[in-house]
């Protein structure tokens, strides 16, 4: 059977092909909120805006492009529906755009897509497959299931696609008509290609800057060498939603025309934003989603005094295990939590006389172990590790301090 396929669109991708999917589309999508942070303006220099497509339907921007795909072309699609590959949120953008248009969908996941994502999908009412070591791999796949009847996707080489997400830029500018900076998550780069021709179009001297993870730097380095440039990513990224090796020919064109800047940030300046946006603002942002503020905090964009910036929050879908580490890490870097061996007096009364010390310190203990079966150490000693809740390096400085001048003999763990 021929394969069924729309290809990358023949049209031109303008503000009125953009204004035309915004139409498509209203009404079956939500109009996210942006944000004003007075925190992270004082942080961060210039007026800080968030745009919290986390709070979009399916959890990520990625409903916006495939409605506007589905319901444009619903007359093409035949009985055997549509096929999409993705990590995640293009998977599940897919599978409930289908749903709500009445379509049959298959959707192609790599092997390491969170299983939290997979379930998703499946809620959505997508069928799953699992497939491939990369979003190229589980592509293929993709495509090779459109040979026997389904209509192929495009998770972002596509210009319907492109327009749809596009949509984001015109809520932005009505939102925040004299928005001087726009950070923009990338990968393959369907959502700043969008986002960048509606954005220019509307403010020609508006800056859209692209924000890619470091271990996977294709729009980086396809701008660098000035052709699309396929990478070998060094690891797997907290940032999975754009870990893509290799940028669309149509989302290259686009950027290269549009875009100011693409930047690239390291996993430890995602993994400090996301806990950041969950401590400071109450927003949950997967990896993906936090790279602009990773931006920002690492220093690799400098807001200029009195500019507007906006920084795209585009997912929330992270995984529940995953966010536990990055918390947890995140603590432990950041001094609030210290963990730390002593070694006691297996006497009574020494270990109460430790956590009055502790408590004396302003500590708090989250968990507690006493050991009086250590190898190499004496008799008549206890080993106690301890956890502990701090308010910064310095006071786990000025603990560790007090409680050696005290003659606890101690390390850190």
């Amino acid at each position: 059977m021929e394969k069924t396929s729309w290809g990358k669109g023949t049209q031109m991708i303008t503000i009125d092909t953009i204004q035309q999917a915004a139409t498509i589309i209203k009404g079956r999508v939500i109009r996210t909120p942006l944000v004003h942070s007075p925190t992270f303006s004082r942080m961060f220099g210039g007026e800080i805006y968030l745009k919290l497509e986390n709070l979009q339907k399916t959890g990520a921007f990625k409903i916006r492009g495939a409605t506007h795909k589905l319901l444009k072309h619903l007359k093409k699609i035949g009985s055997g529906g549509v096929v999409a590959a993705s990590a995640g949120n293009h998977a599940q953008g897919v599978a409930l755009a289908a749903k709500q248009a009445g379509i049959a969908s298959t959707i192609v996941m790599p092997e390491w897509a969170s299983i939290s994502k997979q379930e998703a999908t499946r809620g959505y009412g997508g069928k799953v497959v699992i497939a491939g070591q990369s979003v190229a791999e589980s592509l293929s796949k993709a495509q090779e299931l459109a040979g026997k009847g389904k209509t192929f996707v495009h998770p972002f080489d596509d210009a319907d696609i492109i327009a749809g997400q596009g949509s984001i830029a015109l809520e932005i500018l009505e939102d925040l008509k004299h928005a001087d900076i726009i950070l923009v998550p990338i990968g393959g780069g369907g959502l700043i290609s969008g986002i960048a021709v509606a954005a220019k179009t509307i403010r020609p001297d508006i800056k859209v800057i692209g924000v890619q993870a470091a271990v996977c730097p294709s729009a980086f380095e396809s701008c660098r060498q000035g052709k699309v440039t396929k990478v070998e990513s060094e690891a797997l990224s907290i940032a999975d939603g754009i870990t893509v090796k290799q940028t669309g020919e149509l989302t290259f064109k686009i950027i290269r025309k549009y875009v100011d800047e693409v930047v690239l940030v390291e996993e430890q300046h995602i993994a400090a934003a996301i806990l950041m946006l969950l401590e400071r603002k109450k927003v949950l942002a997967e990896g993906a989603g936090a790279v602009t503020l990773a931006a920002l905090l690492s220093r690799t964009i400098v807001i200029p005094s009195g500019k507007k910036a906006v920084l795209l929050i585009s997912g929330g879908n992270l995984d529940s295990p995953l966010l536990g580490r990055i918390i947890g890490k995140g603590l432990v870097t950041h001094g609030r939590i210290m963990r730390l061996r002593v070694h006691l007096s297996d006497t009574p009364g020494s270990l109460s006389r430790l956590l009055d010390q502790v408590a004396y310190l302003k500590a708090n203990v989250l968990h507690i172990y006493h050991d009086r079966n250590v190898k190499d150490i004496p008799i008549n000693i206890s080993c106690v590790e301890i956890e502990l809740e701090t308010r910064s390096s310095a006071h786990i400085d000025h603990i560790c301090g007090e409680l050696q001048k005290a003659g606890y003999e101690m390390e850190l763990k």
